[in-house]
């Protein structure tokens, strides 16, 4: 596989990630923050920083080179069905056990923890279904 596919990948799942995160975090759903106990965010004079995103999209490098190391094994005969199995994988094992602890172990209104799982859910499978759309077979 040529290099410029998974490059593509990361830098679309990457700006998917900035807009949706803009426009749910950043507007629509914002007033989740503003739920009790405020204390716990850091004070956000603006949107995130160059770092934030520097660590998105390396973030993105890990999680598109995982799809790339088991597409084969992933259930499906076309790459979107792939894709999606793989989304809902990532939901499953990264953001369901996260987002129990966040709730068992820290000071975050449930309110944001039920937000976040259902904007993983989302999120996950389309970053999924993205990669495997343009990484192909």
């Amino acid at each position: 596989m040529k290099i410029w596919k998974p490059l593509v990948a990361i830098l679309a799942v990457t700006v998917l990630g900035v807009a949706v995160g803009f426009v749910s975090c950043g507007m629509l759903f914002n007033w989740v923050y503003e739920l009790e106990p405020t204390n716990v965010w850091k004070p956000m004079t603006g949107p995130p920083g160059v770092m934030f995103q520097l660590a998105h999209l390396g973030l993105n490098v890990v999680l598109v080179a995982a799809y790339l190391l088991i597409r084969k094994g992933l259930p499906g005969k076309s790459g979107l069905i792939k894709g999606l199995t793989f989304g809902l994988g990532v939901w499953a094992v990264g953001t369901l056990p996260g987002m129990f602890s966040t709730y068992a172990f820290m000071t975050v209104a449930p309110t944001v923890i039920i937000y976040w799982t259902i904007l993983a859910l989302v999120l996950c499978p389309l970053k999924g279904i993205i990669i495997a759309a343009i990484c192909g077979k």
